[in-house]
């Protein structure tokens, strides 16, 4: 590793710990890792301590041992989740712990794995680990998702093994250099404008309209709109996604009407799904299709009844670095980030004001999923209905505000 790699990713991992998870002197913190990544995390894990984590515990995995386990175990294997498993990482957050992930992604690895056993083996994790879900996505603990290149995923991108390249897209679109990660803060600044100015405005609902897309969100009365910075339960700021680009809400359950369409593929699974469109009836899907992966995109909606549902509206624009770039990156946390997008799935209570924990009055959905696919592109235009009357907030692809 040359020099000027290694200041850049020394740079990353400092974002990571003070940006990202805003990490406390004396805190534990979890990191959840490919065997893949084993070089950026002994790097990574050297700059916790000298950050002052007071215990880092790594929890290791392996795309293609888990591919083996789908394919040959029996299917009591694969739906079985040991205590064992939830209560090692449940066990550090109720001790405060911080979580990073630091993913990676192996495109269509997991594509000759029939799709009910990924079906059975998903819905089994996400029912085991529930309320370790629920410690982050209501922000008792602080949390950051971020990226770590793999041969494959290079492979996939750039049709070289060769990681040097993916490392250098990644640092760019996560606006880190030798000097650190000052534009980024500058970029988080620009999201708030967005973010306040919506909260401002306080829409009945967004229309969307675009290729293959006609659609209209109704928004909860109550719904706050969040960008980039979020704060968990003390007060604590930090940045969950790194890079990050969209500013979000949670829907009114019910009230999402129309076609949408995706402008880009979304991995799920280990499975590739392109070329989708989704009908909503007074907010389910009703309807869908997808050119490839159509099987996998119907296990995701039959995850639960949650699931064909929508949890989250994401508004990003197309000065995205990521969308600059021109590639599609087959890992939602940067494909997300190139595009508008929705989620499937569980909505984030923390887009409700003054949330008192019940949902149906809050008017948001709840899942033991969350799937971001992506549906914004340059001929894309989002309204905001007030009174019925609309406001433009992007034109093709572009913020207005």
């Amino acid at each position: 590793m040359d020099n000027s790699l290694e200041k850049r990713l020394r740079n990353y991992s400092k974002a990571i710990l003070k940006f990202g998870v805003n990490l406390q002197n004396g805190q534990k913190l979890t990191v959840n890792a490919s065997v893949d990544h084993k070089d950026f995390v002994r790097l990574f894990v050297e700059e916790a301590y000298d950050f002052g984590a007071s215990e880092v515990l790594v929890v290791w995995g392996d795309s293609y041992v888990q591919r083996q386990k789908l394919l040959k175990a029996p299917e009591e294997v694969i739906t079985n989740i040991y205590n064992w498993e939830v209560e090692m990482p449940k066990s550090f957050l109720n001790a405060g712990a911080a979580t990073i992930s630091l993913v990676g992604s192996y495109g269509d690895l997991l594509s000759d794995v029939p799709s009910s056993r990924i079906g059975a083996y998903t819905k089994a994790r996400q029912l085991a680990f529930k309320d370790v879900m629920e410690l982050t996505m209501m922000n008792k603990n602080r949390w950051c998702v971020a990226g770590v290149p793999n041969p494959e995923w290079a492979q996939k991108v750039y049709n070289t093994t060769d990681v040097d390249q993916l490392w250098k897209d990644i640092l760019y679109m996560a606006r880190i250099d030798e000097d650190g990660y000052d534009s980024l803060i500058k970029h988080v600044e620009n999201l708030k404008v967005r973010k306040e100015f919506l909260n401002r405005a306080h829409f009945d609902a967004i229309r969307y309209e675009g290729p293959g897309t006609e659609l209209t969100v109704q928004l909860p009365s109550k719904h706050l709109w969040i960008s980039g910075m979020e704060n968990d339960v003390n007060g604590i700021p930090f940045l969950p996604n790194i890079p990050t680009e969209e500013v979000f809400t949670a829907p009114y359950k019910y009230g999402i009407n129309g076609r949408v369409s995706s402008s880009m593929p979304l991995v799920y699974q280990g499975n590739i799904i392109d070329e989708f469109w989704l009908e909503f009836k007074d907010g389910k899907v009703a309807d869908f299709d997808a050119k490839t992966g159509k099987n996998i995109l119907k296990e995701l909606i039959d995850t639960d009844e949650g699931a064909s549902y929508i949890g989250e509206v994401a508004l990003v624009d197309i000065t995205s670095p990521i969308y600059k770039l021109g590639k599609i990156f087959y890992n939602t946390l940067y494909d997300e980030n190139a595009a508008s997008h929705f989620a499937l799935g569980r909505a984030y209570p923390t887009c409700i004001e003054d949330f008192d924990g019940d949902v149906e009055k809050a008017g948001i959905n709840m899942s033991l999923t969350h799937v971001d696919f992506m549906v914004g592109n340059a001929h894309m235009n989002v309204y905001g209905i007030k009174n019925g009357e609309e406001t433009l907030i992007m034109e093709n692809g572009l913020w207005k505000i």
